[in-house]
């Protein structure tokens, strides 16, 4: 098994994702190659939690422009882990 700091990127931080940690929901940038159970390891591995389930899914790119130059954004794998009641993540 690969190390979780290969698997995990960074958390996702939104007014949406913030809000859903409140029910044990927490959001998470992950390599395009992971696996949910790669992705359950890690998370379990990296915070000492209970992960209950994983869903995955790849975000395409949106076009922006700084002044003249327009470009695109990177696509990215988002996993959205629930986690066991009772358990949270300190981030």
């Amino acid at each position: 098994m690969k190390h979780y700091a290969d698997i995990i990127i960074a958390p996702v931080i939104t007014e949406k994702s913030i809000a859903a940690r409140e029910n044990g929901v927490y959001t998470f940038k992950v390599v395009k190659s992971a696996t949910k159970t790669d992705i359950k390891k890690a998370i379990e591995e990296a915070f000492k939690v209970n992960v209950v389930s994983v869903n995955t899914l790849n975000t395409k790119s949106k076009r922006r422009r700084v002044g003249r130059y327009a470009g695109r954004t990177k696509t990215y794998k988002k996993a959205i882990v629930t986690l066991a009641s009772g358990s949270s993540i300190d981030l």
